[in-house]
């Protein structure tokens, strides 16, 4: 609800405050006085952008502050708390513009952009003009509406989300199956790589010790001959070394006794000379296990040049990196035999969530299809109430592919002259054939839609007589249970105030200003009265007046 209005510097409004009833307020005054000025206003802490033209006075910025009572409203909660806001039951919105033309707004003093502005207003307000019905057009708002009347919440709830479900296993076999393509399209390429990989049967390590024993095949001659040559000074010459080691040892062992460092010494040479004889042994057995075989060295050779290739083909430089290359490769191969069976599985889980996706959406069909007729009813009652006894509307309710409000597509038509051809609204209402439309509709659906504030601008539009009188009525039984803010010519309408406020044009400082003022019951008499018959009113317009504000 919105309580309090401050408006300061905003075209040829100085300054100006509303205080707002809580059920039907309505703003009257001459044409050109101002009141749609003050739904310009209004319009900036909705989030619409600013226009610096409408800053008469240059040297100060102009400021629109709304105050709204939002006890109780879930959808505002939420979003102050999706937006990181305070969570209070009363909100300030505030929209200055500097003379620069830089705008700011604001949320209980928090700063906001215009889209969160615009997100919030939404929730609090429902502004309705003439020509200014696209909400009408709207296939969520229609779709909305049936659904209002036919109670589907709670089915809805229900849909979304295993419709939610149905789309998220959608994406994920789309998903899927582009990754098949793609493991499909490497499938090849990846199987020649891995075969020629598998064909080669390296083992750990193993061309870096091919290389090693390449080395020493291509040098065993040498090697050989060296080894040949310590073995035999060890062991085969004329005075083998460990020989004459040993001889040594038995020469000091004679006179050992005599000296109490000969055994030490003696024991080290007899050390050394077991250590030769075994380095000795050792020499012939490398010796004999090598021998230049010219065969397996080329056997080598190309089982390296072999190995090398690939890994100059992989950018790796390790035996160990091309296995693991290897292994990738047949993992690969593997995901292709096993996505077959993933993507199957997937496309039952879809089928399955599809089919309860439907089941769900005919449950709604059902109920929807139901409260069609009695709707269609009600409103074309209401459209000869207000002046519109040719016109109808009537549903259309097809099957279509299932989105998130269902498996409907519903259409509002229109028919404005009985002639039985019925069109989109869009195509064949006037404008203020639009407005006094979605004001029955929205009477209708307003008990059963969290409707925010309403307010009305000028909708009454080429209407007199019974047809306002009635449009008065529906905006009461609107207000008995929720804001109406309606600015109207229509004394009929304006009889129905709760509270009446007059703008109107006065002089300042040698300049025209904008005001407003709530008027009290004779104020309000006089002016519906002068509403009625004209600057004098006559006594048969008062009395007039009198009987529309007392009823």
């Amino acid at each position: 609800m919105l309580q309090h209005l401050s408006i300061s510097n905003y075209a040829i409004i100085d300054e100006l405050e509303i205080d707002f009833s809580r059920s039907m307020n309505i703003i009257t005054g001459e044409t050109g006085a101002g009141k749609s000025i003050i739904i310009g206003a209004l319009n900036l802490i909705l989030g619409e952008r600013a226009d610096t033209s409408a800053l008469v006075n240059k040297e100060k910025k102009c400021v629109i502050e709304g105050t709204f009572n939002a006890e109780g409203k879930k959808l505002v909660n939420n979003f102050l708390i999706e937006n990181d806001l305070d969570e209070q039951p009363q909100l300030v919105i505030r929209r200055e513009i500097a003379a620069s033309g830089k705008s700011r707004a604001f949320i209980n003093d928090t700063p906001v952009n215009l889209t969160q502005l615009h997100s919030l207003s939404e929730l609090l307000v429902d502004l309705h003009r003439q020509f200014d019905t696209l909400s009408l057009n709207d296939s969520s708002f229609q779709v909305n509406v049936i659904d209002a009347l036919a109670d589907t919440q709670q089915a809805l709830s229900a849909y979304r989300s295993v419709y939610a479900k149905w789309k998220q296993s959608l994406k994920s076999l789309s998903d899927l199956k582009q990754q098949q393509q793609q493991f499909e399209k490497e499938s090849d390429y990846n199987r020649f790589q891995f075969e020629e990989l598998a064909a080669l049967a390296l083992k750990e390590n193993e061309l870096e010790d091919i290389e090693a024993e390449l080395k020493i095949l291509s040098n065993a001659e040498g090697i050989k001959s060296t080894l040949n040559r310590v073995y035999g000074e060890l062991s085969e010459s004329e005075q083998p070394i460990a020989q004459q080691l040993k001889s040594l040892v038995q020469l000091l062992s004679s006179y050992g006794s005599y000296h109490k460092d000969l055994p030490a010494i003696t024991e080290r040479l007899h050390s050394a000379q077991i250590e030769l004889s075994d380095v000795a042994s050792d020499l012939e057995r490398l010796n004999n296990n090598i021998s230049y075989d010219a065969e397996k060295i080329d056997e080598l050779n190309e089982r390296m040049s072999a190995g090398y290739r690939l890994q100059k083909k992989h950018g790796v430089q390790s035996t160990n990196e091309l296995l693991e290359i290897q292994q990738q490769l047949e993992g690969k191969l593997q995901a292709v035999l096993n996505i077959d069976d993933r993507v199957a599985g997937l496309e039952e889980q879809v089928s399955a969530l599809e089919k309860e996706v439907l089941a769900t959406g005919e449950k709604i069909s059902v109920s929807r299809k139901k409260q069609i007729p009695a709707f269609e009813k009600q409103v074309n009652q209401m459209l000869a109430q207000v002046g519109m006894p040719n016109a109808a509307i009537k549903v259309s309710l097809s099957p279509q592919a299932p989105t998130d409000t269902g498996i409907d597509k519903i259409e509002f038509l229109f028919d404005a002259n009985k002639s039985k051809q019925f069109k989109p609204v869009s195509k064949v209402a006037s404008g203020g054939e639009l407005s006094r439309l979605m004001l029955c509709i929205k009477s209708l659906v307003a008990e059963k839609m969290d409707m925010p504030t309403l307010i009305f601008d000028e909708i009454d539009t080429g209407i007199s007589g019974e047809a306002a009188k009635q449009v008065g009525i529906i905006m009461k039984q609107l207000a008995a249970n929720r804001q109406v803010i309606c600015i109207t010519h229509q004394p009929q309408i304006a009889g129905k105030a709760d509270a009446h406020f007059f703008v109107y044009k006065e002089l300042k400082a040698e300049k025209v200003k904008t005001n407003i003022r709530q008027l009290n019951k004779e104020e309000r008499i006089t002016t519906i009265a002068q509403m009625l018959g004209g600057e004098k009113p006559t006594a048969a317009a008062l009395e007039n007046a009198r009987e529309m504000v007392q009823h």
